[in-house]
């Protein structure tokens, strides 16, 4: 791994543990056990660093996001699947990483926005697509409504307004939204699918 992609990783690390607007460049420095001027000469600021680390955190989404949808047996399989990669990430996340992201640094976040707005938006509409032709999903929905309606989901799990974050982790309101909009969607033959695989986690 290059020193710079080394950065980027450590810094990950501190940043999802607690927050970016808590962690100085001293703070990296130190976990690092190196100099800031070394850290200096890969990124002008802590900015640059936090816009990089972005830039590179959604094309490994994207890189995710394509591979689950190959490697899925079907549509439903597919959103368990992105459900539990995103759990994982998660579940070593400060939420207030979203919220320092939006107010502290608006260039990272444009690449967060981006990738909502056309990634994002695409997989979960093929997704639909692909459970309609599948049969798994009710054939008289609007994709680009429940797209959106999926997309304002997710919002609200990183937003910290609509859950109490003190009572439930965002774990857990990740996969109780993703059960109700599954079960609305789905056709028998899908609800029968969404107890296979629920029936899968809970076992492992």
């Amino acid at each position: 791994m290059e020193a710079k992609e080394h950065i980027i990783a450590e810094a990950d690390q501190l940043f999802c543990q607690f927050g970016i607007k808590s962690v100085t460049m001293d703070d990296i420095a130190r976990h690092l056990g190196m100099s800031k001027k070394t850290i200096y000469q890969s990124f002008k600021d802590k900015n640059a660093l936090v816009v990089e680390m972005m830039r590179l955190k959604m094309e490994g989404q994207v890189c995710i996001m394509d591979k689950t949808f190959s490697s899925s047996e079907n549509a439903v399989h597919e959103v368990f699947s992105a459900v539990t990669q995103m759990q994982e990430m998660l579940s070593n996340m400060n939420p207030m990483l979203f919220y320092d992201l939006q107010k502290y640094h608006p260039q990272a976040w444009q690449y967060f926005k981006m990738f909502r707005e056309k990634k994002l938006f695409e997989v979960i509409y093929q997704n639909l697509k692909r459970g309609i032709s599948e049969g798994n999903y009710r054939n008289n929905i609007n994709s680009d409504i429940l797209t959106w309606m999926r997309i304002g989901q997710i919002d609200t799990v990183f937003s910290q307004t609509t859950y109490p974050l003190n009572k439930y982790s965002i774990s857990q309101v990740m996969a109780e939204i993703t059960d109700h909009f599954l079960y609305g969607l789905c056709t028998l033959k899908g609800h029968k699918l969404i107890n296979k695989y629920k029936h899968i986690t809970e076992e492992e």
